[in-house]
Order: structure tokens, then sequence, then C-alpha cells
């Protein structure tokens, strides 16, 4: 999230500022692909669609009676054998990890992932073939913020057979991999910041693979019966047997990390943090999405419960705002609404005293109250007019830009600030409203306000 500003403080200037926010998007329209699943060998074309707001990543049966559902969610894996498979009752797909990784690292956070069979297509064994599905749908923003997790504190899961994984903070989204197979081949290595530009360059293209003494026994468990060395790499000894040669000298790892995406995005959201695996896996791997899918869960259910406001106008006291608001003094700056008019219109006060910090830094022996704290005064009744709409009730409201803005009296200790703001255009999550500040029935700063209402 960035914040840009310019401002002149003196009164009767124009004033502008914006704030751009990470925004959920979907797909443009829809793209199709088909080809060959690489576990049941079966024909399939799978259709990737757009979806609303807030619906996540949801697979379609489109092959079945009534044409089922299945969310991309941790709480629906089944088994992660060689793949990992989502099921609701007897309705499963199987090898969902690369089509979720690559509209994941490509950055869609809705779609609707069509199928007329159980099993995506294998294509070249990479994700590559989706991420150019993805570019021919393009991509568009939605009219809602993007929920991003940020890792506060380490979050680490193991199993007996040493793999583990670790999420440390990080303000970016960075993976580390470490890829060992038996006996100690195949050690590679691999890291990156994990974003749309890295994601199809450096992950998107890496191919799956699998060891020469493990191909007959998956044979016969029914697996990789679309298999081939046109989309899979088999390691015999030391050498690597595939079409065309290695893409990278790491390309296991690659393709681990790749996997890795599709599998944590069962969580539920994307995650700012820097994941550590040694040895992932799909078994692993959606461990640790399960993992961070509960603890999730369990930081929603610890927070308050939202206020709710009463149907009719009606005064709020300042307890009753400070519900409302996450701001704390010195910068909560509305003392009590006194009312709404319709469902457009909020009008809230401020009552100022000597007592202010800004009064005993801000021309100091004549103190005038600043500018841009009445922008913020305005700001946070805007955010109480949107948050009293039944689907932002639990929200809290984010202050986006100003324009239009004009100081025109110097307010000063001792006044009663008025604070009236008055919707006039409402998309989604995001509304603009015109609002000005009173005193004693004269205006002292008016602007057009933008503002976005979020999940807590």
């Amino acid at each position: 999230m960035k914040f840009l500003a310019s401002q002149r403080l003196e009164y009767g200037v124009e004033y502008s500022c914006t704030m751009a926010i990470q925004m959920q998007r979907t797909l443009s329209k829809c793209a199709s692909i088909e080809g060959t699943s690489l576990h049941t060998g079966k024909p399939v074309r799978l259709t990737i669609k757009p979806a609303e707001v807030n619906t996540g990543l949801k697979f379609r049966r489109i092959d079945l009676p009534d044409k089922p559902f299945i969310d991309a969610s941790a709480a629906l894996v089944q088994t992660v054998e060689r793949a990992t498979t989502l099921a609701v009752g007897s309705v499963k797909v199987h090898t969902v990890e690369h089509i979720l990784s690559a509209l994941t690292g490509m950055g869609v956070d809705n779609a609707i992932i069509e199928m007329d069979s159980n099993e995506p297509p294998i294509g070249d064994g990479s994700a590559s073939p989706y991420v150019n599905l993805i570019k021919n749908a393009g991509i568009e923003e939605q009219d809602a913020p993007c929920t991003v997790w940020e890792i506060r504190e380490p979050i680490q899961v193991e199993n007996k057979n040493g793999s583990r994984i670790i999420i440390m903070p990080d303000k970016k989204f960075r993976l580390s991999v470490t890829a060992v197979g038996p006996e100690g081949r195949v050690t590679q290595y691999f890291s990156t910041e994990v974003n749309p530009e890295t994601y199809e360059k450096e992950l998107s293209t890496a191919r799956t693979f699998c060891f020469y003494e493990d191909v007959q026994p998956l044979l016969d468990k029914g697996l990789i019966q679309g298999g081939t060395l046109d989309n899979a790499i088999v390691i015999k000894g030391d050498q690597y047997i595939c079409a065309g040669g290695l893409r990278f000298h790491n390309e296991c790892a690659r393709h681990k990390a790749m996997d890795m995406i599709g599998d944590l995005i069962l969580n539920g959201r994307r995650i700012m943090g820097h994941v550590i695996a040694v040895m992932p896996g799909h078994g692993i791997n959606t461990q640790m999405a399960a993992t961070l899918q509960k603890k999730y869960e369990s930081m929603e259910a610890m927070k308050p419960k939202p206020f709710i406001f009463p149907s009719g106008d009606t005064v709020l006291d300042t307890s009753e705002v400070l519900k409302l608001l996450p701001h704390r003094y010195p910068f909560m700056l509305v003392d009590r609404i006194l009312g709404f008019e319709g469902d457009n219109k909020c009008i809230g006060q401020k009552n100022l005293t000597m007592n202010e910090l800004f009064f005993q830094g801000h021309f100091p022996g004549k103190p005038v109250m600043p500018g841009v704290l009445q922008l913020e005064a305005m700001a946070q009744v805007g955010s109480i007019l949107m948050l009293r709409m039944p689907e932002n009730q639990g929200k809290i409201g984010y202050f986006m830009s100003c324009d239009k803005v004009k100081w025109r009296k110097p307010v000063v200790p001792g006044d009663v600030l008025i604070i009236e703001t008055e919707l006039t255009k409402l998309r989604g999550a995001i509304g603009v409203a015109n609002a000005r500040c009173l005193v004693n029935g004269e205006v002292t700063c008016e602007a057009e306000l933008k503002f976005m209402v979020a999940d807590a």
C-alpha cells in the first residue's frame, strides 16, 4: 500500500492526494485448454472463468449432475500422493496444484475452474500452459481490496520424513526451497520473491519429475497413466531424461516451489512472509496450508464482535464511536455522531479545547487547528457513513483520496467543529462523498473525499 501526497496549507489553496491499494483481481473473459491428465490419462477440457469479488478459487465438475463446485480449501484435501486431491463427498478433483499455482502466481484472486473430467490437463508438466491461458483470458481489477495476511511470527510444520516448512515474517512473499532426492541425489536450491513477473519467468516453466525406480510402482497404483517424457523429467542415476533437456540447472527445486504456491493457497488467502522449505512435497505443503487456515480462523474468532448500528436516526456517543473507528487519542477527531439524514448523510462533532496536542505546536501563541486534521475528521465521519451500510458492518474504512480541497477559515481552541459528509457515489467497496467542516454555521473547510471499506 502506498500513500502519495502533495500539499499546501494556506487557506483557499486546493489540495489533492491519492493512495494506491491492492485490489482483488479476476479474469477478463473465459479461456479454455484441452489435453491429457497426468495420473488418470483421460482427455479433459478445462475452462477458467471470471468470478465475483470474494469468490476465491473454485473448481466445478461440469461432467457430473448438478455440476458441483469444490472450493480450493485445505479443509477439503483428501489425498496427497504425487499430487493434491480435493473432495466433497464422492466428488473429487485431482492434481489441482499447477492450475492453482498459476492463478495465484499471476495474481488472480477470484476464478471458476471448470473441467469435464476429474483432473486438469498436464500439458508439458509445468504451469506454463496455464500462465499462457491466463494471459489469453486477461486479468482485471475488481472493486474490493485484496486480503493479504502478513505473517507476524514464525509458523513451522514438519513430518517424520524430515520435511520441514517454516514461514518467517517478511514484507514480501518469498520462497526458498531445497529439494533432496533419495540418498542425497538431486540436492538443489532455489529462492525468489514471488510476483507475476518472477513467477512467469522463474517458476512457471519448471516441469514435474520422478525417479526411474518409482515409475513402475506408480503405474501399478494406477497413477501417471498420462505421463511421458514430453511432460515429465525422469531421473535415472545421474541422468535427467526428458524432452529437450533441462530448462534450468535446478529445475526440480523450482518445480517444488511452483507446486508449493498452488498448495499453500489452499489456506484461503495470500500471505506476506518468507516460506523456507526443506524437502517439500504435497503432504507437508497441505499440512502447512491447513495450519495457516486454522491459525487465521482462530485469529478472526478473537476479534471483537462488530458494532451494530441502530436502524433509525440516532446519536452515537464517544464510546460507540470508539467501537467503530480504529483511531485513538490524539488521532480520534470525532467526539460523537449527531445524526444521520437518510442513508447518504452523516453529521459529526468535535469539541476543541486548548489541551489538544496539535494546538501546542501549530502557530504557538495563536494556535490554529491544522487543515489536514480537518480533512482527517471529515474522513472519519465519512468512514462511519460507509460502515453504517449492512454489508460493511464490522469492517474498517480507509481514506483513499481527496480532491477540490479548500480551507476557508481558521479553527481555534474553544470552537465546536461540526463535520458533515454526504455520499454522492457508491461502487462496491468504494464511495465518494462531499464533506465540509463548520464552526458557528460558517464553513471552515470543504473537500471531495474517496473511501474504501475492507475487512478488519
